[in-house]
């Protein structure tokens, strides 16, 4: 056993046990380990080396107040010693492999959240491992054992609370909520701070007088039922009051839909740029698709402006899997874009993929045209992406591999 400060805690078991596994500025903390000499600096992460966004960066940066989504220049004014760091996505899901590989050993009611946390049911492994303090403990020791990295950890009988609990101690903190106190804890907690209640479901909430999790309890649950949904309206009762109802998600799904995005520099103006952005989409999407066997002959093409999306759902002829016919459609897209309207960020997703065992005779690609598809993406299997990809590609797109939120180390959304 391990000595803890969590009292009473530790001396029974809980009906419900739920950890949330965070790791601590995962990215900038990956570059520090690798990189020795950026230790103890500020550091800020961004997409390649021209990138202007920062996608994270280290409690050293954040203590001059440079947060997620802050440009560099404004960055740089807060601290101008900060080292930018070009991001290195494989390295990154390299180690949130690892990471969830030892989460595993501890038990396998698991659901991977994103790449950088990860949510553990050990209702069932008290007997085993200890009460649950003691096992966010054993697993925060694991992590740093297999791959040097400190986590923060949160743990109470639900998956929101345990989320919340999470962030109160950061970074290298773990928190305790046990259940038979989460809804006395939450009471004074602005809803808004609870993990998926966003600004207009706080909006929607604000009017009925709920801003605290504690006003919730005064709220009937029908008011919320017929507003979200039976589904949703109940969960969103019962989190405020520390009893998330919703399961783990254990097995990733069969994907709805396969997408890529974008963010450009900001109003870019410029078609052939626009054009190449659209094309490093469908390439990545065509590649995505034969990767899983997967056809879809239904695509969701958008442009986002300053304003607004603009976007435009059409279809190929038969179900495919190449680069040029979702482009074609991309192209459509630009018809709808004003002259001179500058463009922020771009998006193609693949609606409602189905098996590729079902492609019949007249979706099938001509035969050289899928045999070179296939050995490009063999190519840039053992290589590195976009070693081989269309002429237009090469040496031209700026545009580094990013993790998308959804990632996870196997399936479909094992992609950057």
């Amino acid at each position: 056993m391990y000595n803890t400060p969590w009292g009473s805690y530790c001396e029974r078991i809980w009906p419900r046990a739920i950890i949330l596994i965070d790791m601590n500025a995962f990215f900038a903390s990956v570059e520090q380990l690798d990189n020795p000499q950026w230790r103890n600096h500020p550091v800020a992460i961004t997409n390649g080396a021209m990138g202007s966004c920062i996608i994270t960066c280290s409690y050293e940066a954040r203590a001059f107040g440079i947060k997620t989504g802050m440009r560099l220049p404004e960055a740089r004014r807060l601290c101008p010693e900060l080292l930018q760091i070009p991001s290195r996505p494989r390295r990154y899901a390299e180690i949130s492999t690892r990471i969830m590989q030892t989460l595993a050993t501890i038990t396998p009611d698991m659901e991977i959240f994103s790449v950088d946390e990860a949510f553990l049911d050990v209702t069932h492994c008290q007997t085993l491992h200890g009460t649950p303090p003691h096992i966010a403990q054993m697993a925060r020791q694991r992590i740093f054992a297999a791959v040097g990295l400190l986590c923060s950890a949160g743990v109470s009988g639900d998956k929101t609370t345990a989320k919340f609990a999470a962030k109160l101690k950061k970074p290298d903190g773990l928190t305790v909520i046990p259940p038979w106190e989460a809804r006395q804890r939450l009471a004074d907690v602005p809803v808004t701070e609870l993990c998926g209640i966003n600004r207009g479901i706080g909006q929607f909430l604000a009017v009925h007088g709920v801003e605290r999790c504690g006003d919730m309890q005064r709220l009937p649950i029908q008011i919320l039922c017929q507003r979200f949904g039976e589904r949703l309206g109940r969960r969103l009762w019962l989190m405020a009051q520390g009893a998330d109802p919703e399961p783990l998600e254990t097995q990733i799904k069969a994907p709805k839909s396969i997408g890529h995005g974008k963010v450009m520099p900001p109003d870019t103006r410029d078609l052939t740029t626009i054009k190449t952005y659209l094309r490093h989409m469908a390439h990545k999407v065509a590649a995505r698709l034969r990767q899983h066997q997967l056809l879809a002959s239904h695509f969701l093409i958008a442009l986002r402006t300053q304003e607004m999306w603009i976007s435009l759902k059409e279809h190929t002829i038969t179900p495919c899997d190449e680069e040029q016919p979702i482009y074609q459609l991309a192209l459509r897209l630009l018809l709808q874009l004003p002259p001179g309207k500058g463009v922020f960020q771009v998006q193609i997703t693949a609606l409602n993929p189905g098996c590729a065992a079902h492609r019949d005779l007249f979706s099938s690609p001509l035969p050289r045209r899928r045999h070179a598809a296939t050995m490009m993406d063999r190519v840039n299997q053992r290589y590195g992406q976009m070693t081989l990809a269309s002429a237009r590609l090469i040496h031209i797109s700026p545009m580094p591999d990013v993790i998308a939120p959804s990632w996870r180390p196997d399936g479909h959304r094992r992609t950057v």
